[in-house]
């Protein structure tokens, strides 16, 4: 019996220095469920840098979402930037000059000396709102169910983000953008339960993502700044992945400059998300509002 009972006990111990060595299984974000390609679904705005040119909202701000949020249903674009004293913010730009009051590389401030300087809109008018922290968006959206895609900037690493969503538990919220396969890849090595925005420009493209070793269902296809065919967009149905358009740019100049409807048009192409700096007015133009 003594012999029994030491046997049991050294296969409980080799059992769990098993186990704790083993990576633990992840979840599916619900996000890969909810964006996968389907033909009736409606169209969704993503909003450019969380909502440009703006009066008194400046782009990549926590009031920004919420005010924008506030009127219209949308999936955000967000962009993260690493400060000094390596905290992770909003910020496009790696000098903090056209968004804020202060001036300089934002990597020359810790966060507590950004916040002497104020968020200014893309007129230059000053506001009160701070610079956000990425920590505060992601609990924020979480909170109220809202969608980001996060555009990571150079300074940061795509580990250090995940990270900071799997602190908050905002997989279901959050998709990660990436340029290239390169990109692509490495970010689904660190969060293979995450939704990707994923770059798919022409067939050349699309083709290297099809081959490479990540599942259709993690993919959400940016297929650039320019109109393509409708074959194309078909053809990225066809793996069950949604196309996002960037009219951001050129495409929203020309909505603002020969009608709105335009919006309307691109969706009946195949484009399932457009990616604007106009998110009021593409909206208005495809019924798209809060219930």
């Amino acid at each position: 019996m003594k012999r029994a009972i030491i046997l049991l006990l050294v296969l409980l111990s080799l059992s769990c220095k098993t186990n704790k060595g083993e990576t633990p299984k992840l979840n599916q974000s619900h996000l890969l469920e909810i964006f996968s390609y389907k033909s009736n679904s409606e169209p969704i705005i993503s909003v450019h840098r969380g909502g440009k040119g703006l009066d008194n909202y400046p782009e990549n701000c926590l009031e920004t979402l919420k005010y924008i949020n506030d009127s219209i249903p949308a999936i955000y674009e967000i962009d993260v930037a690493k400060t000094k004293d390596n905290v992770l913010v909003l910020m496009h730009d790696n000098s903090i000059n056209r968004t804020t009051t202060g001036e300089g590389q934002l990597t020359s401030y810790t966060y507590s000396e950004l916040n002497q300087f104020n968020l200014q809109d893309d007129y230059g008018n000053r506001t009160v709102f701070k610079i956000p922290l990425f920590k505060d968006i992601l609990i924020w959206a979480k909170k109220n169910n809202v969608a980001l895609t996060i555009d990571i900037k150079k300074s940061v690493d795509v580990k250090e983000v995940v990270a900071l969503i799997r602190a908050t538990k905002a997989e279901d919220i959050s998709a990660i953008i990436t340029y290239d396969l390169k990109q692509t890849i490495a970010a689904y090595e660190v969060a293979p339960d995450l939704l990707l925005s994923v770059s798919g420009r022409n067939e050349e493209e699309l083709d290297w993502l099809i081959h490479s070793k990540i599942p259709t269902q993690n993919m959400l296809v940016f297929t650039g700044t320019r109109l393509t065919s409708q074959a194309f967009y078909n053809k990225v149905h066809s793996y069950g992945i949604k196309c996002i358009l960037g009219t951001l740019g050129n495409l929203d100049k020309q909505a603002e400059a020969k009608g709105d409807h335009l919006y309307k048009k691109w969706i009946g192409f195949g484009v399932d998300i457009i990616a604007t700096d106009r998110p009021f007015e593409a909206a208005a133009s495809l019924n798209i509002k809060n219930d």
